[in-house]
């Protein structure tokens, strides 16, 4: 860069005419940044004002900002081991304390039988599965009737489930009873 754009460049820089930037530019040895400086000393250019910039957080960071922020620290936190384990017992409680809430109930003539926590049923099935299951299919054909009492019906209601089934174990020994008669 020759002389000529130097002193032009100080010109667009400082704003000063280009006697006072030749000038400069001689006294500082072509070198341009000390130039400006020597016509800062001089009192011909004002030196930059120091500025602060404050800006609220919600202005500076945009909601997508925010966003993938929250999904990095999402990403970045890993559970461990013990969490997991922690996150599982949370969960077997929950479970537990459901399954002592919901009552398995046994009625005969709108008569109630007897009735368990549906927790004894499921510990009960576990250890006699095939005796249970068939003193529940038997006790259907004796005119007893099944039903869970504090469940929320959701998609399908257990309830109307075991009201059909006894219906129909009803059904069948009416038709078997009326068969038994027409062969006699």
């Amino acid at each position: 860069m020759d002389n000529l754009e130097k002193v032009e460049r100080i010109r667009e820089k400082t704003g000063v005419s280009y006697e006072d930037a030749k000038v400069a530019l001689e006294a500082s040895n072509n070198d341009m940044l000390d130039a400006i400086v020597y016509l800062e000393k001089l009192g011909k250019v004002n030196a930059p004002k120091q500025s602060q910039y404050i800006t609220r957080p919600e202005e500076y960071h945009s909601s997508e900002f925010q966003q993938a922020q929250e999904n990095y620290e999402k990403s970045c936190k890993k559970s461990t081991f013990g969490e997991k384990v922690d996150n599982f017992g949370d969960w077997f409680k929950r479970v537990i304390k459901r399954s002592c809430e919901i009552k398995f109930n046994v009625d005969r003539y709108e008569e109630r039988v007897f009735s368990l926590p549906l927790l004894a049923l499921i510990i009960i099935m576990i250890v006699a599965f095939w005796l249970v299951g068939i003193l529940l299919i038997v006790g259907l054909f004796f005119d007893y009737k099944y039903s869970f009492e504090g469940v929320n019906p959701t998609t399908v209601d257990i309830n109307d489930l075991c009201n059909k089934a006894s219906d129909t174990c009803t059904s069948l020994r009416e038709d078997i009873k009326n068969e038994k008669n027409d062969i006699k």
